[in-house]
């Protein structure tokens, strides 16, 4: 079996140090896992590490696309799974690193064997928003309903899509079989620090984004002719920084609803994880010593096999 370590958590939690200490110790190159780094000249609100704080260390899947372009969770997966090979054909350690749980599941377990995108189907859906697609996926699929966030729109539109498409429901879809990431021993090491310190942490990391020049990375991407409408303007914090470009906000008022927003995604991202398989959970953050002397003692014992 080849091996590759999987580090997550909620944002703000510390994985990319941790995913550092761990390619430096172990010859390892990381993978990024993060829905919104795939992206080009989103930086600031993405956290990507510049180059020098990569330390020499490879990075994958980061600055990969251009804004326009759509990426899902089965290319992520393809993508992924090709550059994990890849990382082993020259003897090193993929350590994959980010808080998207469902790329991270779709590489790990697989996706299921769903229709094509329908984009006939999802320009209809997209034109009622989502309050009205939540409450037709309600009646339609409400297992998958009570599962997606009713603000979600994307999630929405898929599973809508799937139960229009396929005439199945996407959690039957789900339950029918999936085909795995082969060949690999997957070790998962998942952050789970003190919450208010987490948030403390959060809070203060927003305020730097705002205050390093988040709302004006995002007028430049607008200048280069990326249209507000794209993926990546959805993210946190970039589509508060359009309501401050387009009057709708001031600077203090988009900080504390991006802190506040970023605080319940965290709590999100944290009740996916725990249904994660297999995780074995550090106290803690991901720079702090003692946090990546346990991740080190764990990844060490799992290289040496039992």
């Amino acid at each position: 079996m080849n091996p590759l370590v999987a580090i997550l958590g909620p944002t703000g939690s510390g994985k990319s140090e941790l995913a550092l200490a761990v390619a430096e110790r172990h010859a390892g190159e990381i993978v990024n896992f993060d829905s919104l780094q795939v992206y080009r000249h989103f930086n600031i609100g993405a956290a990507k590490l510049s180059i020098e704080e990569r330390r020499g260390i490879p990075h994958h899947l980061v600055d990969t696309l251009e804004p326009e372009e759509v990426f899902s969770a089965g290319e992520f997966a393809r993508r992924a799974s090709q550059t994990a090979r890849e990382i082993r054909r020259r003897g090193r350690l993929p350590v994959l690193a980010g808080g998207t749980g469902f790329y991270l599941r779709a590489l790990t377990e697989g996706l299921f064997p769903g229709p094509a995108r329908d984009h006939d189907v999802r320009r209809r859906l997209e034109a009622r928003g989502a309050a009205r697609v939540h409450r037709l996926l309600c009646r339609l699929d409400p297992p998958a309903a009570a599962r997606i966030h009713p603000h979600d729109l994307p999630k929405l539109i898929r599973a809508l899509e799937v139960r229009l498409v396929a005439r199945r429901p996407i959690t039957e879809l789900f339950a029918s079989g999936r085909e795995s990431l082969e060949g690999f021993d997957v070790l998962k090491l998942g952050l789970l620090p003190d919450r208010e310190e987490l948030y403390r942490r959060i809070n203060q990391r927003t305020e730097a984004m705002l205050a390093g020049g988040l709302v004006e990375e995002a007028e430049r991407i607008l200048a280069r002719g990326c249209p507000p409408t794209v993926k990546p303007f959805g993210a946190l914090g970039y589509r508060q920084a359009l309501a401050v470009l387009r009057g709708e906000l001031t600077r203090t008022e988009a900080v504390f609803l991006t802190q506040r927003d970023t605080r319940r995604y965290a709590k999100r991202q944290i009740t996916w994880f725990r249904r994660e398989s297999g995780v074995i959970w550090l106290p803690g953050f991901g720079d702090e010593q003692e946090i990546q002397r346990q991740a080190l003692e764990r990844v060490g014992a799992f290289l040496d096999g039992p």
